[in-house]
């Protein structure tokens, strides 16, 4: 399995994976926010992206004045950059978005460890379960992103979850 918490693996990816280790290179994204120990999170890491997916990058923030400031420092000339701040799962988060000619980006700053995050969390049980159910599962996740599902409930209806997708899969045992 990867190493997510280090974009390298993204160099022998598929082509969408390639291009996006090179923005993010380009961009310096992650030695731009080293200090808040970034993770490339979502479905571009765990190929199940489709063309729309954006690069989905979390981390840990304490300060949210000081995550706002730096990455508005940096990123702000962006086309659509937009920031802001809101109460995800009864915790305040600082959300950043902009666009490049090759994604849409967006950074989630919360003061939880990155590897605790959800979307952490959500990513490694779902490259578990891609791993365990092959090449046929993985296309009919797609597909059902393709119709309009998002991730975790896409996953939710192959499995026969039912509840929240987003609170049953975390308490999926995969070993």
């Amino acid at each position: 399995m990867h190493d997510f918490k280090n974009i390298e693996y993204l160099k022998s990816g598929n082509e969408r994976q390639k291009q996006a280790y090179k923005e993010l290179k380009k961009l310096r994204i992650f030695e731009i926010l080293k200090k808040y120990n970034p993770i490339l999170a979502g479905t571009i890491p765990i190929d199940i992206d489709l063309p729309t997916s954006d690069l989905d990058i979390i981390c840990e923030c304490v300060n949210h004045a000081e995550f706002k400031a730096c990455l508005s420092n940096e990123f702000s000339a962006k086309k659509d950059f937009k920031v802001y701040s809101m109460i995800q799962n009864g915790i305040k988060a600082t959300i950043v978005k902009f666009k490049t000619d090759h994604f849409l980006f967006e950074i989630f700053g919360q003061n939880v460890p990155t590897e605790k995050q959800n979307a952490y969390r959500h990513m490694i049980i779902e490259n578990k379960i891609l791993n365990s159910k092959g090449q046929e599962f993985k296309f009919k996740i797609r597909k059902l992103k393709s119709e309009g599902f998002k991730t975790e409930p896409a996953f939710a209806q192959l499995l026969g979850l039912n509840g929240n997708p987003y609170e049953e899969l975390l308490k999926m045992d995969i070993g």
